[in-house]
């Protein structure tokens, strides 16, 4: 279950006319903030982030599905069923164990989960194997337009700054 705040930030950036997968990174921010304390456990970065795209989708942001050869077709599927969730066409099954016993389960098990996956250099790994996936003009572009986004949110923070005075 997402925490408030990390909604609230999806929030601001859905109404800032951000993309789907900048309101996504609130997500992913929080769950990687969850391994490094010792709150949930992941294999590894790639897991932490699809754990947070998960939750994102499960909460109505409109993060599509992996194309079709990208991922395995079970991967595919959770997500599509994620996103369902997220639009609140699924029902919730109640829970057969009790709260207090599934609490001290998870607890003894977090205990013995590493926090390496969310480490800075398990992040860095990650995020270049990503990048290197991509081809070289998609990754320009995708820079251009991250440019573009910032040049624009300076100038309208330049632009409110000279109103106020």
């Amino acid at each position: 279950m997402p925490e408030k705040k990390t909604i609230e930030r999806a929030h601001a950036a859905k109404r800032a006319g951000k993309s789907s997968s900048t309101q996504a990174g609130a997500f992913v921010k929080e769950q990687i903030d969850h391994v490094r304390e010792g709150k949930h456990g992941a294999k590894s970065a790639k897991q932490a982030i699809a754990i947070g795209l998960s939750e994102a989708r499960r909460s109505g942001v409109g993060v599509k599905a992996p194309k079709k050869g990208a991922t395995s077709e079970a991967t595919r599927k959770k997500a599509a069923k994620d996103s369902e969730a997220g639009q609140h066409k699924t029902k919730r099954s109640a829970s057969t164990e009790s709260k207090a016993k599934r609490s001290a389960t998870s607890t003894r098990v977090l205990k013995r989960e590493s926090t390496k996956a969310a480490s800075h250099t398990a992040l860095s790994r990650q995020t270049h194997a990503s990048a290197s996936r991509r081809s070289a003009a998609d990754r320009s572009a995708s820079a251009k337009k991250g440019w573009a986004t910032r040049r624009k949110a300076a100038s309208s923070k330049a632009s409110a700054a000279r109103h106020a005075r």
